[in-house]
Parts: structure tokens; C-alpha cells; sequence
């Protein structure tokens, strides 16, 4: 017992560390890597003064399954693998599990999810020179002092439990460590920020479902839900809750975007905000762009059904689709992110302030100059040109992440 507790405290210090540690950023300013640079990047480590990061959101598992990837292939089309995530300096992620809310019933979502759980565990498993699948606090730091990248999971939407307990159970013995409490609606116990196919925030059942999360110490995760059911969450938890991809209404007016109200009272919460880097959050000016290339978007059924058989032709021919988009209305700047933090840390403080990429769900709707993961060192260059701090930008790179996760398994 008593090396037990020694273990904790020496977590619990080395959480502190982690928050506290400043870097001297580098930037990749890289574009689409060559032949060449994509062999380079598989030899690629972050430099030793770069700040600990640990990624809140990262939907690379629907990719794995849709598009049968392999995370130690890099590709011009992956935003996520290993050599990407290296080149990066990604210490931590969590991989979200997502089955559609709107075309499989919660039953059938509840055995999919399962079965993309187990996917990502096997690939997870068989790249264990790089990856490691953790659970707690403590893991992730044993996979930074190893050398490996801590790979964790998520469950986006709690629609996948189909309103059973004993499901969100099961999905914490798999290692689940956050839930969504909702994603895209049809989830009778709790509301949608973008759907009112539910109740405007928590029933009873859902209350009920928030703590039970707490008495396991599984992170609740708000980035889908009403701003009433933020509310009705916060008035229940006991732990502090998490946004894991949304960003700022005050500066972009998306739905699912906080008030600064909200961020307010995510702070008294002691939460923590995932940034997200999708444009349409960001960026209002941006988002009407869409209607532009909505044509191009509708092609992307074409290009399943046409190389639905050839996996790496169709995650090429979707690649290119996505490039054509990107000529077509461009990109928002890299600054336009960090409007949204520097917006974030001056409201809610510069402790409840993380990143949620959100990858590989959202195509090439991202700010210049972060196409994928690997190009993460451009967003610390660009959080530095702002004028925030090396242990500011610790913070936000994982640090506070790293501090709620432990709160949570108290």
C-alpha cells in the first residue's frame, strides 16, 4: 500500500512537471510530403524541448475500418500515423469510437462500436514498438518515459450504450476512458447542440448515466450537447467535464461553440476546452464558403461506390476530392486557431484550455498549414508568434489535458 501511494504522489508530481514545462517551438511549414520525406518521417523524433502533447480528439478509428489503414503507412491521405504523429511530437491521444447515431439503431451501434474498439486495439497492439494502449494517468507517462505513443479511447456518443448502464460499464473494462454524452442526436436521455430529435438537455436517466461516469472515473465529454444539457451536467457532476473538439461562439457563431458564459462555468467546473481545428467552428466566413463546393461534396458517394473495392484507390480518389475543395475556397489561416485560444485562455483561463484535432473526420477543412498531424510544430510557432508562454503553451498542449484526466480518476 504504501508503494501504492508512493506511485500516486510521484504521478501526481510529475503531472505538475508536465503542466509546467515550457519548449522552444520549431516549424515544419511542410506541405504535401514527397516519397522521400515520408521514408524521412518514419525516422522522425520530436526535439527533446518540445512540449508534452496529448490530444483530446482524433477520429482516425472510422478510418481504419472504412478505409482499412494502416498506422505505420503514411500517405499523402492520412492525417494520422505514426510517422505523422512522431514528426508532430503527439505524446498522447485519444482515439475516438463513433457508429452512426442517425443510420444504425442504438443496438446496432452498441455492436459496431464494439467491434471498432477491437480494431483499434489489434492495430494498437500490433505496432507495440510505438503504440501502447493506456488507461490511466499513470500509463500515459510510462509511455512518454518509454518512448511510445499513448494511445487511449473514447466513445463519441452516448447513443453507442443504447440507455444501459452495464454497456458503459463494458465500454470502461475495454478502456474507454471519456464518453460523449451525445453526437449527432437520437439519444432519448440527452440533447444535441445541432439535432431536437431529444430532450433539450439531461432526463433523469441521464443524470443518472453522468454519475455513473463519475463513481468510475470516465471523463464526461460535452463537445455534441446542448447548451442546456452543458448546464444540467455541470449542475450534476463531481468532476470536472471536458470539451473535447468545439471552440469559441464569441468569435465564430457555430452551435456547438461555447458562450462565454459557458466557458466561464467550464472554468469553475475546473474543465478543460479541446480547441477544434475544424474551419466550419472557426471560422463564419469560412463556413458559407461550403455552399461553394457542396457539388464536390456529393461526389464523394460516387468515389465509395465506384472504388468501394480498392480501399487505397478510394482513400486517394477522397484525397484528391478534398484538395479540389481546398482550391476551390481555400483555407483560413493558422492565426484564425489561436484567435479561438488566445479567446479561451483570456475567458476561462489558461488552465482549461487543451486541443481536440478532430482528424480525419474532417477532411481538409483546416487551417493553413495543418493538414495532418505532423504539421502540429506550426501551431506552437504560431501560439509563440502570438506572444504565449512556453509554460502557457505546455498548458495547452497537454498538460491541462493530462491534469483533468487525473482529477477524474480520484
Amino acid at each position: 500500500m504504501d508503494d501504492h501511494r508512493g506511485r500516486e504522489r510521484s504521478d501526481r508530481t510529475e503531472v505538475a512537471a508536465v503542466e509546467r514545462t515550457g519548449a522552444s517551438p520549431l516549424c515544419a511549414n511542410q506541405s504535401v510530403p514527397t516519397r522521400r520525406e515520408l521514408a524521412m518521417m518514419l525516422l522522425a523524433q520530436p526535439p527533446a524541448e518540445s512540449p508534452f502533447y496529448f490530444d483530446l480528439h482524433i477520429d482516425t478509428p472510422a478510418r481504419i475500418i472504412s478505409e482499412d489503414l494502416k498506422l505505420d503507412e503514411s500517405h499523402p491521405y492520412t492525417c494520422v500515423d505514426i510517422p505523422k504523429m512522431r514528426q508532430g511530437g503527439l505524446h498522447a491521444g485519444f482515439f475516438a469510437i463513433l457508429a452512426s447515431a442517425r443510420s444504425m439503431t442504438p443496438a446496432e451501434a452498441y455492436k459496431r462500436a464494439l467491434q471498432i474498439t477491437k480494431t483499434v486495439v489489434d492495430e494498437v497492439k500490433r505496432h507495440r514498438r510505438d503504440l501502447v494502449l493506456a488507461t490511466s494517468t499513470r500509463e500515459v507517462l510510462k509511455a512518454k518515459r518509454d518512448g511510445k505513443i499513448a494511445i487511449l479511447l473514447a466513445i463519441e456518443g452516448g447513443h453507442m450504450i443504447d440507455s444501459n448502464l452495464d454497456h458503459l460499464r463494458h465500454f470502461y473494462k475495454l478502456g474507454a476512458r471519456y464518453m460523449g454524452l451525445t453526437h449527432s442526436g437520437n439519444t432519448p436521455w440527452v440533447g444535441a447542440a445541432e439535432y431536437l430529435d431529444g430532450p433539450k438537455g439531461l432526463t433523469d436517466f441521464g443524470r443518472e448515466v453522468v454519475r455513473e461516469m463519475n463513481r468510475l472515473g470516465m471523463m464526461i465529454d460535452l463537445a455534441h450537447a446542448s447548451d442546456q444539457a452543458f448546464y444540467d451536467t455541470l449542475a450534476v457532476t463531481k468532476a470536472p467535464i471536458i470539451n473535447t473538439h468545439a471552440a469559441c461562439r464569441k468569435v465564430a457563431n457555430h452551435p456547438r461553440n461555447l458562450t462565454d458564459d459557458m466557458l466561464k462555468a467550464l472554468a469553475k467546473n475546473g474543465g478543460v476546452l479541446g480547441v477544434a481545428y475544424y474551419t466550419g467552428m472557426l471560422d463564419d466566413a469560412h463556413r458559407e464558403k461550403f455552399r461553394e463546393v457542396a457539388e464536390l461534396g456529393r461526389k464523394r458517394g460516387e468515389i465509395v461506390k465506384q472504388f468501394g473495392a480498392d480501399k487505397k484507390r478510394m482513400s486517394e480518389e477522397l484525397w484528391k476530392l478534398g484538395r479540389e475543395e481546398v482550391k476551390s475556397i481555400g483555407q483560413p489561416p493558422l492565426s484564425r486557431l489561436v484567435d479561438h485560444i488566445e479567446h479561451a485562455a483570456a475567458v476561462a483561463g489558461i488552465d482549461h484550455v487543451g486541443l481536440g484535432c478532430d482528424f480525419d473526420s474532417i477532411g481538409p477543412k483546416t487551417p493553413a498549414n495543418l493538414d495532418h498531424i505532423g504539421q502540429t510544430p506550426n501551431l506552437i510557432a504560431e501560439m509563440t508568434k502570438r506572444g504565449f508562454k512556453p509554460a502557457d503553451i505546455a498548458k495547452i498542449m497537454g498538460g491541462n489535458a493530462l491534469r483533468v484526466m487525473q482529477q477524474a480518476e480520484k
